[in-house]
């Protein structure tokens, strides 16, 4: 297996899936009350959870963009999207969508990215492996 070139995918998943949940985050913190409220009184669970899921996508995702602390941002995004998936998207929109909302299968797919990284991490350009390659000179 070509290290390097696994190296450079597992840089793009990181990156790209960053860059999703960074745009989600930002989305929600923009309209939180909304959010406060869809939690509550669509989905049935405490508002605070609305904050925590915002604080996550944005958090979660610029340090997937900078490579910082991937695995366990990755872990905070799979929790949210298995979240996603059973409270929202099953339930209500089905795999395909509702032609208002999309399916489960894009939350799915966020997922898979999200246990990837979770398993194998990210360092190549990545605030972690620069701590890594200066503990090791």
């Amino acid at each position: 297996m070509n290290q390097k070139a696994v190296s450079y995918g597992l840089l793009v998943a990181r990156v790209v899936l960053g860059i999703i949940m960074l745009a989600h985050g930002i989305q929600k913190w923009m309209g939180i009350e909304g959010v406060v409220g869809m939690f509550e009184d669509m989905i049935g669970l405490p508002g605070f959870l609305a904050y925590v899921t915002a604080a996550v996508e944005l958090v979660g995702g610029l340090a997937l963009i900078i490579g910082f602390k991937v695995r366990i941002a990755s872990i905070l995004i799979g929790i949210i999207m298995i979240g996603a998936i059973v409270t929202v998207k099953i339930p209500m929109v089905g795999f395909f969508g509702n032609g208002q909302m999309a399916g489960w299968e894009y939350d799915l797919s966020l997922l898979a990215l999200a246990v990837l990284l979770s398993l194998s991490g990210s360092h190549l350009f990545s605030v972690d492996g620069r701590k890594s390659s200066e503990t090791q000179v």
